[in-house]
């Protein structure tokens, strides 16, 4: 599978979650001026494919080819009325989605996808497409979490371990807040919390670190420079009590996009981020972007 390098890739299957994908996916290629690939799988172990081969293998790929046509054609719509004339490609293969996801991810400024699918393994789709995207692709992964109407937004957080590796994070998350004209909140977790106690606690607005807390200085390294090249940015530092993947969840409520980091490969914290990580997606209230650290 091959599309065109930095497009914006989203993978839809008809359902009210790719289509949730698409849209979101359209209205940041308009923002960042890519063009967006829709993407349209059918793996060989599907009912949709064994059926279609033992009814007439002659014609199974013309037929899976023309339902496929049928789901990007739907798409296509979608994307449009999100953002009229915005170029769009088409990919139709029989290939495992996560596979064909992943192969795509390697050329793609960003791959877009719904927290849910169409069929009765919806409930897992998490666990198997978005989850393997997220632990695995070579650019950074959108999935687009389902939001509660009428509750105000208040731009982009982004967790930090205030690592340097985590600086890519950084920098894509005052990216996505300077395209958007959103307010970013940089997130900084504390773990010292008893077991069962409230685990979402947040000091107040734009908290001044001490230079000699490991917090203060891990924030303040991770955020030089930064200013001067997004100079119309204003973030705020807040410290959290507790997991970072509850906190970061209860934010999401009152969010428009989550941005977390993740190692694809490694042991011991690289291995905890991963799981930060996929526990955000699984819960957050808005979509989570979540970016491959330096040294994946």
């Amino acid at each position: 599978m091959h599309t065109t390098p930095g497009t914006i890739v989203v993978g839809v299957d008809g359902s009210e979650h790719a289509d949730r994908a698409a849209r979101w996916a359209a209205e940041q290629a308009a923002a960042e001026h890519r063009t967006v690939t829709l993407v349209h799988t059918v793996s060989a172990v599907t009912p949709t494919y064994l059926d279609a081969a033992l009814a007439d293998p002659r014609t199974a790929r013309s037929r899976l080819q023309a339902g496929g046509e049928q789901v990007l054609d739907a798409a296509a719509a979608v994307v449009d009325a999100a953002a009229p004339g915005l170029e769009v490609r088409r990919v139709f293969e029989l290939v495992d989605t996560r596979q064909g996801l992943l192969q795509l991810s390697e050329d793609a400024a960003m791959v877009v996808v719904g927290s849910r699918g169409r069929g009765p393994l919806r409930s897992l789709l998490l666990g198997s497409v978005s989850a393997a995207l997220v632990r695995h692709a070579s650019c950074p992964v959108t999935v687009v979490r389902p939001e509660r109407g009428g509750t105000p937004r208040h731009g982009v957080v982004v967790g930090l371990d205030g690592s340097a590796e985590s600086l890519p994070v950084l920098e894509h998350a005052y990216r996505q807040a300077s395209l958007h004209a959103h307010r970013l909140t940089i997130l900084h977790c504390r773990w010292d919390v008893a077991p069962g106690t409230a685990t979402a606690y947040l000091v107040p607005d734009d908290l001044a670190l001490a230079d000699d807390e490991p917090e203060g200085l891990g924030l303040a390294e991770a955020t030089a420079g930064m200013a001067e090249k997004y100079p119309d940015m204003r973030a705020r530092a807040r410290l959290g009590q507790g997991r970072a993947e509850d906190v970061l969840a209860h934010l999401s409520h009152s969010m428009d996009l989550v941005v977390v980091g993740t190692h694809h490969h490694g042991r011991g914290h690289r291995a905890l981020v991963g799981s930060v990580s996929a526990a955000v997606v699984e819960h957050a209230w808005c979509p989570v972007t979540v970016v491959p650290m330096a040294g994946s």
